[in-house]
Formats: structure tokens, C-alpha cells, sequence
């Protein structure tokens, strides 16, 4: 009996081991991925990133506060934490990752022992105000969670989050009188006026509620909360800071203390919530946020967080990051492992949640909308986000989430006063910040690609209604003449040379749908880069009304009143992502655009001639790898025939503007793009026209490493022999064939497979050879 007992056995049990196999060899990475992020990368320096907690895309995002600034001192400080910084104020609940722009910061809370004070202080006078300072020494980081220790406030802190709710864990000093701050007063910066409203009431169960109204960035944007606390409150005071002087003592005249206050409303609204000084166990407080009203900020409470299982929340968040990062199993040394996992991590915060648990949002029009089958997602900054960032989720994440994605900025259309598609939009609001309606690519891209969940007729007339119609500048006579003429707006050329990129992507989906009228129209536009290229000069400039360039001309120049938007000549002269066969062909022939490129990277240049643009960092020569302009420009050596020239520039760019430091970062990580150059870089291959289907290829930067494809399929990418010394590509194989041409397609990664990279110490320049296919140009298709 035993005997035949094992012989039923072990086959079983084997079978079983190589069923669960790969969940477990998935589980596996994705810890090993966890463990790699550093969320303090790109905390210094201008990489705004935060290190605080959150889930993927969650709309929570939690984080402390070292300093708020008055407006005009605000961008070092738009991530609301900078690494140089010693003191903290609060941990807020909203935050955007890496953006050149500051604002949220929304339900601020400190935990405070002893006497309460009201105001902020100043972080250079300890004990002028509840700001604390802190060491980093006592700071801990991972993805989904955050702790420091408040030397001042004599509070260990400890932060968590779901994908509504932030959960705090407060250890306070023993024998002095515990507290929690609420001020909703405060924001990424301050400046008078900038709170429209604001309220704060306490519920008879004990629950915090309230909202506030805020003009910023995005005018009128509205934002509720619910909190609740673990222990019950042994008093609480509510002040309007404002009008309100009861917190210097004297309660205003016919007005109740605000201690026995259940509700205050005004613009400078700030509270105490009071646990004595008796508490044996860390306070928990929970804080759940809502673009719709109060009760829906306690369905997400209730729904996100039904307890006080800190530690739940906790493992939960890990289990999220640890699943979403494991899509990539990676093989390269430790300090490359650490910089690929969080440049991944970084690309996951954005495009956040943004609906309750019920499927209610706020849109564009201030109104309320359900979403029905589909996940409403905001924060898109598209002008930086569709060239590398969109193209990125499309592989490591669910196909599902790409279709959320496509269903947020067509509801947001829906519901736009204007009837146009996002351009640079947060909490469902419109900031109409930067150039071009690069909603448009990002649609297109996901169709190109097989991502289908929507109806693709409402998404080409979109598409097509944001290219004619929206309030973009110069876009009628962008329309009239082909291009923005610089004598009736500014930074025309940089517009031209976008609008024609959209438009080649709005053609490219007509032409897959047969809409054989409109691939014709914004095919002939997408053409319109020519009437921006200046022969004589080899630059793109500006034109005026009459068609004659506007002179004089200094292709140094850059910022408002020049041709060019965050750029000059020598960084916007090149984008021509749809066309670089057609680019190569204006200045004379692929060998003559790669010159140009050549005096681009070689050039010297002093760094104070960008004083005044503090977007534009990064600089290889007029190189500025710290604004997205420039992303694309060394793949299109490989584009134009010389992939070896492209291995030496990516070589130059991946020592010099990445680290895994806190500085790691030579310019805004602006939701995930600089990440998303990195993560594909490292990977061999970049996207540098997304709607073509094609990556060029660069080189690898990691050993190995194998992506778990939406799909269910695995790609693989080995690069034999790298080292220091081996840099440079021998040659390429594809799924065991000899490659002959310098890039692949989406549908080849997409199959599965191996793309294997023989790497050598000197330049292949014979590879892929004179016969090889030339990656997309709508010139020469």
C-alpha cells in the first residue's frame, strides 16, 4: 500500500509544483523587484519626485511636506518633499510625481505632543511652529509605505495607502498630551486667496469631514475627505484662522468656543483633535479622499479601509507593487537593478484613479459622472507622457488598464465645455498648460496596438475634433496655412512641429479604420513640418503670416517670445519622429542629419545661457536630456543608419543623467517620462514615433531581462559579453535569426520570444548594412 500510495503521490505532487511554477517564479521577482526601489531616487536635485506612500495609480498619494513656499519659489518644492530639506510640516494626501509645476498638497495632518500650536512657523526657527525637524537616518521608504521620526513633535510617524485612503500610524511621546493638526490652509504653495472655500465638521460618531474649493493650476477644483480615528477623541477645537482670533484666546464675539464647535466653514480653516496623554498603542488615523462630496468620502473609507489593520493596508500595498513590478525579471548588477526598478516604479503613480468606490467623478465641467465598465483616470501630462510613458504601459501593464486609460480622456472630451481631449489635465480639470493635444497620440498608439476597449469611432472623431477645434493657439491658422505663423503667436515653430506630429497619428489610425478622407487630410498635415524647416540655416524656425522667417534669428534662444517652447534651434530642430527619412532628405542626405546631430552633442555649451529656462537641464553639449524635446534625438542615428552612434550617445547619456541617488535625476521625472527613457533604454529599444508599431534599437544596459506580457506571452532581452568594456552591438538575433535592420516591431514583442544582443568592445558599422529596412518615415511608406 505505501508503494502504490507514492506512486500516486509523487505525480501528483509533481505536477502540481510545475503548475504553480511560474506564479511562483512570478512572486519571486516581483519581491526581488520590491526590494530594489529606492523611493528616495530623484527626491533631490530637480527630479520632484516624492518618497511617500501610494499604490499603483492610486489616488491617494501620501507624502510629507518639508516646506510650502510663497508662488514664485515654489518649483523645487512641487513634489512637496526635497531631500536637502530638514524639516517637515505634514503629511498630505495628493501629490504629482516629478512634475516642473506645484500644486495639491490637499488634507494636511501632524501629529503634535504636548502644547498645540496653530501655525506653521518658520522651518528655520525650531519651535516657531508645529513644523518639525527630522533626520534621514530615521526615514524608511519602500514602495507603499513611508516612516520618519518628528524629533520636535516627539512622534514616530508611519504612513500606508489604498487606493483611496491613506492610513497614518503615530507612536507619540509617553506622558504628554497626543494631538492631530488638520489644516486645510495649506497647499504645494501659498498665496492669498488661493482657497475658494473650505469646511471642517465633526460627526456625532466621531468621522471629520469636509472639502475644499482651491484656484491653483487647476481653477475651482473641488476635493472632499472623510477621517476617522482609532482611538476615540478626547476634545477637538475648529478654527477659521481667518476671522476667527479665539485661537490666540479670545473667542470672537457671539460665536461659540471653538472647542465646542461640530462645524466650521470659511478660507483659512485649521483643527485640533485632542487623545490626552493616556494612549498605550500607536494612534491610527485614516483619511479618505473624494472628488464628489462627503459621502462619498466615507463610501471609500468604508470600502478601502473597514478597520484598522495598519498593517494590512500595509501588505496589501506591497502585494500590489510587487505584482505590478514583476512583470520584469531583471539580471544586471545591484546598483542598475535598483535604478531599472524605480524608474519602473516611477512610471506607475500616473495616470492616478480618480472615481469613488461607486464609480462617481467630477469631470471637466465641474459636474458629476458615472463611470460604467470602465475606471475614470486623471492626471495626464500628455506634452510629456505620450512619448515614452503611454507606449511604456501599454507592455507591463493589463490591457484593461490602457482601455481605462482611452475611456478617461474620451469621457473627458464628452464632458469638456470645449469638446476636446485632455491636454494637461489633474482631478478632472483642465490646465491647458503646454503645446499640442497630445491626447490624440496616446489614443493612437493604443489602437495601433490592438487595444480596442472603447468605441474607435467616437475615438477618431475625437481625435479629429481636438486637431480642429480646440482652443489651442494658432491652431485656425495652423489650419489656414500649414503652419502657426510667429507674428500671431508665440513658440510657433514648436507648434507647428507638434501639431504635424498629431496629425501623422490621426492619419495613421484613419488610414487602419479605412477612413480613407481623413487619413488623406491629416496626412497632407502631418507633412507640415516643412514649413518650419529652413534650408539655408538647416534649423526649424518660425514663419510669419507673409511666409518670410522671422529675423534676426539666434538659434541659442530660448524661453517666451522665441520660436521654440521650453527649447531653442538646436533642441527642437530634429522633432520630426513621423518623418526622420523625410528630415534626413532636407538637409541633404542621412549622412548630413547625422553631422547636425554630431554638433548638437559636441557642442560647448555654458549652462548659464538656460538661467532663466529651469526646465531645460541635463545638457550633453545642447543635449538637454532634462526636457522631453531632446528624448528621441540619439535613436535617430539608428533611425538614419548608424545604430553604433546611437549605442555611443545612449552610453554618454545613461552615465552622465541617471544615478541611484536622491540627485539621480537631471530634471523633472514629469509623471513617469524620464523613467519610462530609462526603462526602455535599459531594455535596448525605444519607442521614437509612438503610432508606428516600431521600436529602434539602441543597446541593452542590463544582462538580462524578461517581461511578463500583458498577453500571458514572455519577451526576453540578453545581451551577451556586456560589460564595461563591451558596449557596442556586434549583432542582433531574433528569436535565434540574424536581425537585419535596426528595430522590431510591437507585434514581434508581443509574440514572445528572445531578442539577443551580442555585445563587443568596438562599433559594428557594417551592421545592420547598406541593404537593411529603414524603420517607419511617412515619406518613404
Amino acid at each position: 500500500m505505501r508503494n502504490s500510495f507514492q506512486r500516486i503521490l509523487v505525480p501528483v505532487l509533481l505536477a502540481s509544483a510545475w503548475a504553480s511554477s511560474p506564479a511562483i517564479a512570478a512572486d519571486a521577482a516581483g519581491q526581488r523587484a520590491f526590494a530594489a526601489v529606492d523611493p528616495f531616487i530623484g527626491t533631490g536635485g530637480e527630479g520632484h519626485t516624492f518618497p511617500g506612500a501610494t499604490v499603483p495609480f492610486g489616488m491617494v498619494q501620501l507624502s510629507p511636506d518639508t516646506r510650502i513656499q510663497l508662488r514664485k519659489d515654489a518649483y523645487g518644492w512641487a513634489a512637496g518633499y526635497r531631500h536637502s530639506d530638514t524639516t517637515i510640516v505634514g503629511f498630505s494626501h495628493t501629490h504629482f510625481s516629478g512634475t516642473g509645476h506645484s500644486d495639491l498638497g490637499d488634507v494636511l495632518l501632524m501629529p503634535l505632543s504636548g502644547d498645540v500650536t496653530l501655525e506653521r512657523g518658520d522651518p528655520d526657527t525650531p519651535g516657531s511652529g508645529y513644523t518639525s525637524r527630522f533626520r534621514h537616518a530615521s526615514e524608511r521608504a519602500e514602495p507603499g509605505y513611508y516612516a520618519v521620526t518628528l524629533d520636535d513633535a516627539g512622534v514616530r510617524a508611519e504612513l500606508t495607502a489604498s487606493a483611496r485612503v491613506g492610513a497614518h500610524r503615530y507612536a507619540f511621546a509617553q506622558g504628554k498630551p497626543a494631538h492631530v493638526l488638520l489644516d486645510l490652509r495649506t497647499s504645494m504653495y501659498d498665496y492669498p486667496g488661493k482657497v475658494l472655500w473650505s469646511r471642517i465638521r465633526v460627526r456625532p460618531d466621531g468621522t471629520v469631514t469636509g472639502f475644499r474649493e482651491t484656484r491653483g493650476w487647476a481653477p475651482g477644483r473641488q476635493l472632499y475627505f472623510a477621517m476617522r480615528f482609532s482611538q476615540p477623541l478626547a476634545g477637538h477645537a475648529l478654527h477659521n484662522t481667518e476671522t476667527d482670533i479665539a485661537y490666540k484666546g479670545f473667542p470672537p464675539p457671539g460665536e461659540k468656543d471653538p472647542k465646542r464647535r461640530a462645524q466650521v466653514e470659511g478660507r483659512q480653516l485649521v483643527a485640533s483633535f485632542d487623545f490626552g496623554s493616556g494612549l498605550t498603542a500607536p494612534l491610527i488615523a485614516k483619511v479618505a479622499i473624494s472628488s464628489v462630496d462627503e459621502a462619498g468620502a466615507i463610501a471609500n473609507l468604508d470600502t478601502d479601509m473597514p478597520g484598522w489593520d495598519f498593517d494590512g493596508v500595509r501588505a496589501a500595498a506591497k502585494a500590489q507593487w510587487a505584482q505590478a513590478l514583476g512583470v520584469a525579471d531583471v539580471d544586471a548588477p545591484e546598483p542598475m537593478r535598483k535604478a531599472f526598478f524605480t524608474a519602473l516604479y516611477h512610471t506607475l503613480p500616473a495616470p492616478s484613479l480618480f472615481m469613488d468606490s461607486d464609480g462617481r467623478y467630477r469631470g471637466p465641467d465641474s459636474a458629476v459622472h458615472q463611470a460604467k465598465g470602465w475606471t475614470n483616470h486623471s492626471t495626464f501630462s500628455l506634452w510629456d507622457t505620450y512619448r515614452a510613458l503611454h507606449p511604456l504601459l501599454t507592455i507591463v501593464q493589463p490591457e484593461q488598464r490602457n482601455n481605462d486609460i482611452v475611456q478617461s480622456l474620451l469621457a473627458a472630451r464628452r464632458e469638456s465645455p470645449y469638446g476636446v481631449l485632455p491636454v494637461w489635465a489633474f482631478h478632472g480639470q483642465e490646465t491647458w498648460c503646454m503645446i499640442g493635444y497630445h491626447a490624440v497620440p496616446v489614443i493612437a498608439d493604443a489602437y495601433m496596438k490592438g487595444i480596442r476597449g472603447y468605441d474607435a469611432n467616437e475615438a477618431l472623431d475625437a481625435m479629429v475634433a481636438s486637431a480642429n477645434y480646440g482652443p489651442y493657439d494658432g491652431i485656425a491658422q495652423y489650419r489656414e496655412l500649414g503652419y502657426v505663423p510667429i507674428d500671431e503667436e508665440g513658440e510657433a515653430a514648436s507648434k507647428t512641429l507638434e501639431y504635424a506630429f498629431d496629425d501623422w497619428t490621426i492619419h495613421r489610425v484613419a488610414q487602419a479604420m479605412g477612413r480613407k478622407d481623413v487619413a488623406a487630410e491629416f496626412g497632407k498635415r502631418a507633412a507640415n513640418w516643412t514649413h518650419a524647416f529652413d534650408e539655408d540655416t538647416g534649423f526649424m524656425r518660425a514663419r510669419k503670416r507673409d511666409g518670410s522667417f522671422r529675423v534676426p534669428f539666434d538659434p541659442d534662444a530660448s524661453g517666451y517670445g522665441t520660436d521654440y517652447t521650453e527649447g531653442n534651434a538646436w533642441q527642437y530642430s530634429w522633432y520630426v519622429p513621423q518623418d526622420v527619412a523625410g528630415l534626413a532628405a532636407a538637409h541633404g542626405g542621412s549622412d548630413a542629419l547625422l553631422k547636425r546631430l554630431d554638433d548638437v552633442f559636441d557642442a560647448k555649451v555654458d549652462p548659464k545661457v538656460f538661467a532663466h529656462m529651469e526646465d531645460i537641464t541635463g545638457l550633453i553639449g545642447w543635449y538637454a536630456h532634462g526636457n522631453e524635446p531632446s528624448h528621441h534625438v540619439a535613436y535617430l542615428y539608428a533611425h538614419a543608419g548608424q545604430p553604433w552612434r546611437t549605442q555611443a550617445r545612449l552610453k554618454q547619456i545613461m552615465d552622465t543623467q541617471y544615478k541611484p541617488t536622491p540627485d539621480g535625476l537631471a530634471g523633472n521625472d514629469d509623471l513617469g517620462q524620464m523613467s519610462a527613457w530609462f526603462v526602455f533604454t535599459s531594455l535596448g529599444f525605444y519607442p521614437v514615433a509612438p503610432g508606428s508599431n516600431e521600436y529602434i534599437l539602441g543597446r541593452p544596459f542590463v544582462r538580462k531581462a524578461t517581461l511578463d506580457l500583458p498577453n500571458g506571452k514572455r519577451f526576453t532581452v540578453i545581451a551577451d559579453a556586456l560589460d564595461d568594456a563591451h558596449t557596442f552591438v556586434g549583432g542582433v538575433m531574433l528569436d535565434g535569426k540574424p536581425l537585419d535592420r535596426a528595430f522590431i516591431t510591437h507585434q514581434e514583442l508581443m509574440a514572445g520570444g528572445e531578442l539577443r544582443f551580442t555585445m563587443q568592445a568596438m562599433p559594428n558599422k557594417d551592421w545592420p548594412g547598406a541593404a537593411a529596412k529603414a524603420p517607419y518615415s511617412i515619406s518613404v511608406r
